[in-house]
């Protein structure tokens, strides 16, 4: 007999309509847009913007993401770096929070999902195809010739199989690990019920934050070689 999860999505009126990975990636979503909503109200109720919160706070919490994702993109784009912060800020935010909604009771997360995770990867290759001719103009086309013109018949192929198996190997990644964890975590919650299943909530914490982690560096580093191409030659 097949066994059913039970998800409160499928019992929300509205959201019930909606495939679970949907509902689910539409109320990550709305979280995340009313934490940015709050952080941006306690930021201008501020007296000094330049003095953090006593508490902690939805600004504090807000301050303290920006900082780290600034300082990862600094890491890996350098100067230019700020320009893309807010899009791969996005990018951790979501699938962090979405990685973490299997670890409620009554949730699956909506990484689990290959449409989800291949949508993500898809955004990934239009956003840094997207700034290298923003960037670069058509001269970004000249890459996939390589740095000897006529090696460009053995180049051009390659580097189109290379840049179109990017958003597949995100996408698969995501899915795969998330997969993985969620199952796991069902399979040893059925059997002990208690006790052990803390150590893989704990796990599954861990891993949510890596895979949200490594797409979000791995998203940054193909934008860095879009854009900086010719530095690179």
């Amino acid at each position: 007999m097949e066994h059913h999860i039970f998800l409160w999505v499928e019992h929300i009126p509205g959201l019930s309509l909606l495939p679970g990975h949907i509902a689910t990636s539409l109320i990550v979503s709305v979280a995340l847009i009313l934490f940015a909503y709050m952080a941006k109200r306690q930021l201008a109720a501020a007296d000094d913007v330049a003095v953090p919160d006593d508490s902690l706070t939805c600004r504090n919490m807000a301050e303290l993401l920006t900082q780290g994702i600034s300082d990862m993109a600094e890491g890996v784009l350098g100067d230019r770096a700020q320009k893309y912060v807010h899009l791969y800020g996005s990018f951790f935010l979501f699938i962090l929070i979405a990685n973490l909604s299997g670890l409620l009771p009554g949730f699956s997360p909506p990484t689990s999902n290959f449409n989800v995770t291949l949508a993500l990867g898809a955004l990934s290759f239009v956003a840094y195809n997207f700034y290298a001719f923003q960037e670069q103009g058509l001269a970004y086309l000249k890459h996939f010739v390589g740095p000897i013109w006529w090696l460009g018949i053995l180049m051009v192929p390659l580097e189109l199989i290379d840049n179109f198996v990017r958003p597949f190997s995100l996408s698969l990644r995501l899915f795969g690990n998330m997969t993985g964890d969620h199952v796991v975590l069902e399979i040893f919650t059925d059997l002990t019920k208690v006790v052990i299943p803390v150590v893989f909530y704990a796990l599954g914490a861990f891993v949510s934050l890596v895979q949200a982690f490594v797409f979000t560096l791995l998203s940054m580093v193909y934008v860095s070689l879009a854009v900086a191409h010719d530095e690179h030659h």
